[in-house]
């Protein structure tokens, strides 16, 4: 299993169903795209894409979408998926939907982290610009951008579980690099927008292999930076990771702290992403392998 189970079925049926009755002058053919883990994404004729959440649990994340999306717009240059088109709630539909814009090119998660390396500094770049300070009111997100500590009871019982699936000296020196970031000096000074959850299926990409946008904003928080620069290790091989870290340091300010935070969030991100593919070889498996294997590198 790579993706949870839906709490409802989500179809093209249902999906074109609400797009006529609630927006009928975009009625378009729409097909599937992909069943993601929180959300179905479907696109709509030839310039649109359909976003509807599959979980209730996460119902409410494409509610902070709406609700932060032009503003996060405004600080970067790369094209968000801003909705044109904010669905409502329905009798056979019970949670807020989106149009958003269709953007050509594949996911992330289809690219090694090799030919990943093409989007390093621009990577960095689009995190630059987004970690400014946030307003109070940004969304709380108690598992992303919060200080390490808070999380690691979580990650040591997500490793000991692990055992039988990684070797023992695999598990050892993801808790090391975990227990480095987390007795770091924490992030100091306000808490910055983040995108929270930066892992190789939350980018498209071009055909030419430049960042042709980033998606999935649902864990949109403020915090610690390092959470997002956890894309580092997420997405690039080591000669990706240092021109990615050039480029962010030349734009924002950081310290080797950060950094060991950084690291620390992949470890978390890359086992949760292992831990839930329940050993498969879908995209949610083989970004937790390419995560673990990019961390280790740099033990």
């Amino acid at each position: 299993m790579d993706i949870p189970h839906a709490d409802l079925t989500v179809d093209k049926d249902l999906a074109a169903r609400l797009v006529t009755a609630q927006f009928p002058d975009l009625a378009a053919p729409v097909e599937l795209i992909a069943q993601g883990w929180d959300n179905a994404l479907f696109r709509l004729g030839d310039d649109l894409a359909i976003r509807m959440p599959r979980r209730e649990v996460a119902a409410h994340l494409v509610e902070h979408e709406q609700r932060w999306l032009p503003t996060l717009q405004r600080l970067v240059e790369l094209p968000l998926p801003v909705p044109v088109r904010e669905g409502r709630p329905a009798a056979d539909y019970p949670f807020a939907w989106s149009i958003i814009p269709w953007v050509p090119g594949t996911g992330g998660a289809h690219r090694t982290p090799a030919e990943r390396d093409a989007y390093a500094r621009q990577f960095a770049e689009f995190f630059a610009a987004l970690h400014v300070p946030a307003p109070a009111d940004a969304p709380h997100n108690p598992v992303r951008g919060v200080p390490l500590a808070d999380r690691t009871a979580a990650v040591h019982a997500r490793l000991d579980a692990m055992a039988g699936r990684l070797a023992d000296a695999v598990r050892a020196e993801l808790r090391t690099a975990w227990d480095a970031g987390a007795s770091a000096p924490s992030h100091i000074g306000s808490a910055l927008w983040l995108h929270g959850d930066p892992h190789p299926g939350n980018v498209v990409v071009a055909e030419s292999g430049a960042l042709a946008t980033v998606v999935d904003f649902g864990d949109v928080t403020s915090g610690d930076p390092a959470t997002d620069l956890s894309a580092a290790w997420l997405h690039f091989t080591s000669a990706g990771r240092a021109a990615f870290r050039r480029r962010y340091e030349e734009l924002h300010e950081t310290d080797a702290s950060t950094w060991a935070r950084a690291r620390a969030w992949a470890v978390s991100i890359g086992t949760s992403a292992f831990a839930a593919s329940d050993g498969g070889n879908g995209p949610m498996a083989r970004m937790g392998r390419d995560a673990i294997e990019q961390v280790l590198i740099d033990s």
